[in-house]
């Protein structure tokens, strides 16, 4: 199950936890029938909300969790010039990618542009460096591009001694 599920199913136990106490408490009557009706407007509230947020990319600064690696893939990215840059990243041992906002910085839309044009260019894919860390060293480039993997090593052909070999037909020696 999803983390948001989570949230509502305890933000549900604590409107229930809210509502019983109202109800027994030793208070007027329309007290605790008001507060019953706002512990019953709470739960719609919290799940669209919740819901809501689903759909929506989350600031890199209100990553609460800081995640244990240091590189992600770009799997897209879209920039708005003056606003911010948008971010789908693929997490090592996170199965879905998730959804990042950045505030605008010019160097590091440059630095994505760059790293996108020479990914291209290569074939390979655009990684991102160090993006939750708050102390980053400004010198050391955020986005860069993977470069081209190793070609894999050559094997020589097996050569074998009893078997010749003359275009299209094979003879082979029995050593008889």
């Amino acid at each position: 199950m999803s983390l948001v599920f989570y949230l509502f199913a305890l933000s549900l136990g604590l409107a229930t936890v809210l509502a019983s106490i109202c109800i027994w408490s030793p208070r007027a009557v329309w007290l605790k029938v008001g507060a019953l009706v706002i512990a019953l407007l709470f739960l719609p509230t919290t799940y669209v909300s919740v819901v809501e947020l689903l759909s929506r990319p989350k600031p890199i600064a209100l990553e609460w969790k800081q995640p244990d690696f240091s590189e992600a893939k770009v799997l897209a990215a879209d920039m708005r010039e003056g606003e911010s840059i948008y971010l789908w990243l693929r997490m090592p041992g996170v199965e879905e990618p998730r959804f990042y906002v950045l505030p605008w910085d010019q160097e590091l839309a440059k630095q994505l542009h760059g790293a996108q044009r020479d990914a291209n260019a290569q074939g390979t894919a655009v990684h991102a460096k160090n993006l939750f860390r708050t102390n980053r060293d400004p010198q050391q480039p955020m986005f860069y591009a993977m470069p081209q993997p190793a070609q894999p090593p050559k094997v020589p052909p097996v050569y074998d001694p009893l078997i010749f070999e003359s275009g299209a037909r094979q003879l082979r020696h029995d050593g008889i």
